[in-house]
């Protein structure tokens, strides 16, 4: 059977973990501050901070922001069940927002509702790697916290001004560049894995002040431990080499897919997404769908079952329609960089057939 999802630990990854397990250096120490320079490295950030878990990091962002206790914090229907679940121990109110069933984002549109039913931070999830339009959710004023834990690497291009004054770079940011802050997950499913973990990045000075002052005197147990630094510094090391791979598969499979009745989220051209599994927007029902990738050895899995959505009871959850059609119809297909080219068509003749 191929599985849904298979971390891509190399001889390198492997490497570097028994190394700390030979030096006994388990707990926080250096590989956590070279994980951190190579996030500074990859995204251009000011600074950050590696903790043992995205709900830890979000604790830090709203210490960092000094939110008032019960302020509304906007997220997505689809984002992970740890969004809803962090804001809401945390003393907030979780303010859910439907999604665009083109890509399964929020749209500005839902932002401006959210604005005006009281919401005052914006967590938003980039989901499948794929960026929603920044441009025009900055514009509204919001203050946009990123989850990149799928989107790290991905680019987002901004128009020039009226005045055509912006320099080239200023017109181009990566992910997790765009926020005040940004959460770049590092759970076993996500993009770059440490096995467990998270990495609360700073993109600007002015915002790397304020929470360094106030994670200088983090204790220990919430900061990321080198052996979980030593598996997420390769695998940033090597991110570029399994991206290479993954666009690949990504390009097989959607032509695969556009031969069937079935669909994928749509990706702008104009900006580069990374790749996060292989969603697929099913036409028919998912147990015929699972059915018949099982008789072919694929293993597939709804794509939002540990969603904010999953959360909700069946009254409140019909007041998200496009989240709750993604939420039954949407389903992931294995795509990893170790998956083999004979596995790689199999899927891919599976996909033009799916039911």
């Amino acid at each position: 059977m191929i599985q849904t999802f298979s971390s891509t630990i190399r001889r390198k990854e492997m490497d570097a973990v028994l190394t700390c397990m030979v030096d006994e250096k388990l707990g926080p120490g250096e590989l956590n501050t070279k994980l951190i320079q190579t996030v500074k490295e990859f995204t251009g950030c000011d600074g950050a901070v590696a903790f043992r878990s995205p709900a830890i990091a979000f604790s830090y962002v709203v210490k960092a922001l000094d939110l008032q206790p019960g302020a509304s914090v906007m997220i997505s229907a689809l984002a992970p069940a740890w969004h809803y679940a962090a804001v809401k121990n945390l003393g907030y109110n979780p303010l859910v927002l439907d999604v665009s069933e083109d890509d399964g984002l929020i749209s500005v549109e839902a932002v401006q509702e959210g604005l005006k039913n009281g919401g005052r931070l914006l967590l938003l999830h980039e989901s499948m790697g794929i960026l929603p339009d920044l441009e025009q959710i900055l514009a509204t004023g919001v203050p946009v916290i990123e989850d990149i834990s799928h989107s790290v690497g991905s680019v987002y291009n901004f128009s020039a001004s009226e005045e055509g004054q912006a320099k080239p770079e200023d017109l181009q940011k990566k992910a997790g560049m765009m926020g005040l802050y940004s959460i770049l997950g590092l759970e076993a499913n996500d993009t770059v894995t440490a096995g467990g973990g998270a990495v609360l990045i700073a993109p600007k000075r002015r915002e790397w002040i304020v929470l360094k002052k106030v994670t200088d005197e983090a204790p220990e147990t919430d900061i990321l431990p080198d052996m979980n630094s030593a598996l997420g510094f390769i695998q940033l090391k090597e991110f570029n080499r399994n991206e290479e791979i993954r666009k690949s598969l990504y390009d097989i499979f959607k032509k695969s897919l556009a031969s069937g009745k079935n669909k994928t989220f749509a990706r702008s051209e104009e900006n580069p997404s990374t790749i996060w599994s292989f969603p697929v927007v099913l036409n028919g029902s998912f147990k015929d769908a699972k059915q018949y990738a099982s008789r072919k050895e694929i293993e597939i899995r709804p794509a939002f079952d540990a969603s904010v959505i999953s959360l909700l009871g069946e009254e409140e959850q019909s007041k998200y329609i496009h989240a709750k059609s993604l939420f039954l119809r949407c389903v992931l297909f294995p795509l990893y960089p170790r998956l083999g080219s004979e596995s790689a068509t199999k899927i891919a003749k599976v996909l033009g057939t799916l039911p």
